[in-house]
């Protein structure tokens, strides 16, 4: 089980869960690449892991329409809600916002000789894939995100 609370002096970071209905303090989750290969698969690993992509049109979630809450395959956070998922024709599962802003940081990624954004997990750094600026209202940003990095919680 993933400790909610700090114990000691630990830094804690706010975290939205969508099953609670409000933000927690919650320690993050570190672990060495060695703990990480032990728990996931190659496919995980590799992409959550190693900022890896999976192929275009190869996730299980690319054309998924059930409804629910995707969280993140490593440590289990709220990341987005399938209301806000949409058809983006890339081949990923794409999504117009995060369940939270906090839920998800961004950083620059120039890797592949491009600009990107690359979105990571808050909580636990994975590597979820990328943001641009061409998605629908009311953000008009586009969450294009690995499947293998996501975990369907139907409701």
């Amino acid at each position: 089980m993933i400790p909610v609370s700090p114990v000691g002096n630990e830094k804690t970071i706010r975290i939205f869960s969508t099953r609670a209905g409000r933000t927690d303090e919650v320690l993050p989750v570190i672990k060495t690449d060695e703990e990480w290969r032990a728990i996931l698969s190659p496919e995980h690993y590799e992409i959550a892991r190693k900022k890896g992509t999976e192929y275009a049109f190869t996730g299980k979630y690319h054309s998924c329409k059930e409804p629910g809450i995707y969280t993140c395959t490593c440590c289990g956070t709220d990341l987005f809600d399938s209301s806000t998922k949409f058809e983006s024709g890339t081949g990923w599962p794409s999504f117009y916002a995060p369940v939270s802003d906090p839920n998800v940081t961004m950083h620059p990624d120039h890797s592949g000789g491009m600009l990107r954004t690359e979105v990571l997990c808050a909580r636990c750094g994975a590597h979820l894939g990328h943001v641009f600026d061409d998605g629908p209202a009311p953000t008009g940003k586009r969450y294009c995100m690995n499947s293998v990095a996501l975990h369907l919680m139907k409701k």
